[in-house]
């Protein structure tokens, strides 16, 4: 990208509106349905018959759902109207992405699927990194370059979780029946903290005043890696929803002003990396743009509260960030009146 590029457009008022339609209506939904909608059968057995929910859970993999006998309508007509209303929902979020929302495949939805419905995210689990975003993006009505979502999922995990129900991560990556494994770890005295599920890998992440210790997570019976700053970063996350496969998620994400400067901090970090110092630029250098334009944000008082390193980062991105801002005066002013 140039330096006298804009960074980002916004969607047409219409298509903000079915954003907000969807998310509202999907807020309203304790447990989503896996995999694609399905349709209902009726199977025969032990002299009874019984409705069951048949669906994709994963491309080319077709798996069933008891829903009850078949004399019992009430359990007919509630699983007729999830799958109603999933069946909605898929359609719209087929429409968001082609207008430019940023959707990601059927391999994280069935992921996120799952976490949401163990309550993983209600008991305080936050989506961090491009998922995170991706979602802002979105929330905001913004098109603008975004890195592919597919492959990578962070959860971060700020202090421990209050689950619902006794689960562990291994018990709720493999109910996605997707291929499950765990990733080596780097050492052999170092538990994992990294999994592959269906080609998507998952790292657990967690504050720590070190990068790279690892720490036990025992609530889920996994293990998580640390990373300096991530307190301040998920101290504030919020309530939030990715749209993935079809689906759209309820899950929790960093406050969005937060992730500017953590971004400009981590763009200082990979040096010999100059493409993924460059994108972790671009996306603190968007969301300040898109929050001063659109919201009037005045970037002073979220700068103080931040961690001194992190506004020694963006005091050492400032030149970089001028070019980047350039058709954007108004951040860009900003940021000069931080010096």
């Amino acid at each position: 990208m140039g330096n006298h590029a804009l960074l980002y457009r916004l969607q047409e008022a219409a298509i903000r509106s079915l954003y907000t339609e969807v998310k509202e209506r999907t807020n309203g939904v304790a447990e989503l349905l896996p995999g694609t909608p399905g349709t209902l059968v009726k199977r025969a057995g032990t002299g009874h018959e019984y409705w069951y929910r048949s669906y994709y859970p994963a491309p080319r993999k077709r798996s069933e759902q008891f829903v009850g006998t078949a004399s019992n309508s009430a359990a007919y007509e509630i699983m007729q109207g999830r799958i109603a209303h999933s069946e909605w929902t898929s359609k719209q979020v087929a429409a968001l992405a082609k207008f430019g929302f940023v959707a990601a495949d059927k391999q994280l939805a069935g992921i996120l699927v799952e976490l949401h419905n163990r309550g993983v995210f209600r008991a305080g689990m936050v989506v961090s990194g491009v998922l995170a975003y991706a979602s802002w993006l979105n929330e905001f009505g913004a098109i603008a370059p975004c890195p592919k979502t597919q492959a990578h999922l962070e959860l971060a995990r700020p202090r421990p979780l209050k689950l619902p129900t006794a689960a562990t991560f291994a018990s709720i990556m493999q109910a996605t029946q997707l291929p499950f494994a765990a990733t080596p770890a780097s050492s052999r005295k170092k538990p994992t903290t990294s999994a592959t599920v269906g080609g998507v890998t998952v790292d657990l992440l967690a504050p720590g005043a070190l990068a790279g210790e690892v720490i036990a997570v025992p609530e889920l019976g996994c293990h998580a890696q640390t990373l300096p700053f991530y307190g301040y970063l998920l101290e504030a996350s919020c309530n939030a929803v990715i749209l993935a496969g079809g689906h759209c998620i309820p899950v929790r994400v960093p406050d969005a002003t937060r992730m500017i400067w953590y971004s400009l901090y981590m763009s200082t970090l990979r040096r010999k990396d100059t493409a993924a110092c460059e994108n972790d630029l671009l996306r603190g250098a968007t969301l300040a743009a898109i929050l001063i334009e659109q919201q009037g944000l005045v970037l002073r008082e979220s700068y103080r509260s931040a961690p001194r390193e992190l506004r020694n980062a963006a005091h050492s991105r400032l030149h970089r960030l001028e070019g980047v801002l350039a058709e954007h005066v108004q951040a860009r002013d900003e940021f000069r009146r931080l010096r």
